[in-house]
């Protein structure tokens, strides 16, 4: 069982067009899927959730529909946080909040304050997010404590680095899920998936369902993690 999986949800658009609705009509029908996501986590004991849900490339996207992206963000959090809250689920926004406007960061802020003490399930929502934009705020932190005289540049590598990274404090991300047939990561957690085990779906991300998430645990538990051994050397360290 993956104790992180991180999740890329495509296919909200596409799952719209094939009902000849617009593409906010899918953006509502893949909010059913995070539900499912989320619930389905609980059950099978799954410690962290990381979902992908505006990327700081989205903004390029029409007005239109970042606008009702954005209004669906305010309604959602208005409407899910204290029921994420009484199931123990601690919610955390990670990526650059400050370019979004007042009332939604405000509202962001909220729930993040109101569920933080919650060990059930990390929830983490990736908004205005991107790999490289975190291993850039990860190295302007480091420079920072360079500055301060915590840190010695000489001595920074991965492991004095990775503190400074977004979700440094959970599981490293062994499951990576994308939906809706894409087979890219999209600048996505670029470093905490550099273990993670890949897998592609062409289920569009409303679709999504619990069959769809078993299907990826299956596959996901068919998987040999070597993290750079041979297999003979798993196969030894796995003996009792």
């Amino acid at each position: 069982m993956p104790r992180h999986v991180a999740i890329v949800m495509d296919g909200n658009g596409r799952w719209a067009r094939k009902r000849l609705r617009p593409r906010t009509f899918g953006h509502h029908a893949g909010q059913k899927a995070v539900r499912g996501a989320v619930e389905f986590c609980l059950r099978r004991g799954i410690a962290a959730l990381t979902l992908f849900a505006f990327s700081s490339e989205n903004w390029q996207r029409p007005q239109d529909e970042v606008s009702a992206l954005m209004e669906l963000f305010l309604k959602a959090l208005d409407r899910e946080v204290e029921e994420l809250h009484g199931h123990g689920v601690r919610i955390r926004f990670v990526g650059d909040l400050g370019a979004f406007a007042p009332a939604l960061a405000g509202r962001m802020q909220a729930a993040m304050e109101r569920t933080a003490a919650n060990r059930q399930l990390a929830l983490n929502v990736a908004v205005n997010y991107g790999g490289r934009w975190d291993m850039a705020q990860a190295a302007r932190a480091a420079a920072r404590a360079v500055q301060a005289g915590t840190l010695d540049p000489e001595r920074i590598d991965e492991h004095s680095l990775a503190p400074y990274l977004c979700l440094a404090d959970q599981p490293p991300v062994d499951l990576f899920i994308r939906t809706g047939g894409e087979q890219r990561v999209s600048n996505f957690l670029l470093w905490q998936i550099a273990y993670a085990e890949i897998y592609f779906t062409s289920t569009l991300w409303p679709d999504f369902d619990t069959a769809a998430f078993e299907a990826a645990l299956a596959d996901y538990a068919g998987r040999e993690r070597r993290f750079g051994k041979t297999s003979a050397q798993v196969a030894a360290a796995a003996q009792p």
